[in-house]
């Protein structure tokens, strides 16, 4: 059974400054206070991290608490379209990202100048693209979604209407099969929900026999067809708590395992294995980037900061804002 342990990081030098046995955390939770900030953390995020997040959360979830921070300062302890979107919703805040190279596979298969092109094929097209986007692919969008109300944006669409889907293929084509609509999508991928491995699963599941399988639809269709449950991250957490079996095989990013041990303490999770061999589960090491240290030194020096062309926001924000008024 996953253990929940905290350890608080310490740093020895800064420059021309000695800090010894410096406790992040609590040092964190001062700067907070002084720079009357706010921390936002996706579920991806280290166990530290979670811990100390104001709002802990999915991408929907984040999305919507950015939009309402009267703070003067949102830290995003995330990826950086995650950032963006906060910055988009809510551009009066100054919004700080850990490490700036915190990317996201998905969003970069998606270059914007090949994706106008690929819109400008289907002229009479609505552009429905995932939130895991650059803000160039969403100022490009009619609307965004996330994998919690994916399915509810496409069934808002009107049936006779053309639409084209970016930037993951695979959550497409779940999409596809949930709502009946034959969409056009752009041919992108999560690299770290496409690691897993299929034949691995299968051999896991036969050595836990009572396991439940649940999935992120970013799976590829085939680890899809075998799960017992599909969802989003908070719908995999919703599923966890309410389902009787006392333990899941789960195949998301592993970081979501902290909140599934908090949330259900008596029961087990197993990360679904990948097919790197060196690898027990699959971790975003874009999501892991973000530490103790770099959340510290970004409160302190208020930056590295987001930002972003007015016009591109205004672009960004209104495809957002049309998901956001969907209840």
């Amino acid at each position: 059974m996953m253990k929940s342990v905290i350890n608080h990081a310490k740093v020895t030098t800064d420059h021309s400054k000695k800090m010894d046995d410096l406790d992040f955390a609590l040092e964190i939770k001062r700067l907070k206070k002084e720079k009357n900030a706010v921390i936002l953390a996706h579920y991806y995020q280290e166990e530290a991290i979670q811990s100390i997040a104001d709002y802990l959360g999915d991408s929907l979830y984040l999305a919507k608490q950015a939009e309402k921070v009267k703070a003067d300062i949102i830290v995003f302890a995330g990826v950086h379209f995650m950032a963006e979107t906060a910055k988009i919703v809510n551009p009066s805040k100054k919004v700080l990202l850990p490490d700036l190279k915190a990317g996201c596979s998905l969003a970069d298969s998606c270059p914007p100048i090949d994706f106008k092109a690929f819109k400008a094929k289907y002229p009479e097209a609505i552009v429905v693209t995932y939130i895991n986007c650059s803000a160039e692919i969403k100022a490009l969008s009619d609307i965004v979604c996330t994998s919690s109300n994916a399915v509810e944006i496409i069934n808002s669409i009107p049936k006779d209407q053309q639409i084209i889907f970016a930037p993951d293929k695979n959550l497409g084509r779940y999409l596809i099969k949930e709502t009946g609509r034959d969409m056009i999508l752009w041919d992108g991928a999560c690299i770290v929900h496409e690691a897993f491995s299929f034949e691995k699963i299968v051999q896991l599941a036969k050595e836990h026999p009572k396991a439940k399988f649940i999935a992120h639809p970013e799976s590829e269709s085939q680890v899809l067809d075998i799960a017992h449950y599909i969802g989003s991250t908070s719908g995999l957490l919703n599923f966890v708590q309410e389902d009787l079996s006392d333990t899941f095989i789960v195949a998301t990013e592993a970081g979501i395992l902290t909140e599934m041990q908090k949330r259900c303490p008596s029961k087990h999770f197993i990360p679904a294995p990948v097919e790197d061999d060196t690898c027990a589960c699959s971790e975003c090491a874009f999501m892991k980037l973000n530490t103790m240290e770099k959340l510290y030194r970004c409160l302190k020096n208020e930056t590295p900061e987001i930002s972003l062309d007015e016009s591109l926001m205004e672009k960004a924000r209104l495809p957002i804002e049309r998901m956001l008024a969907i209840k």
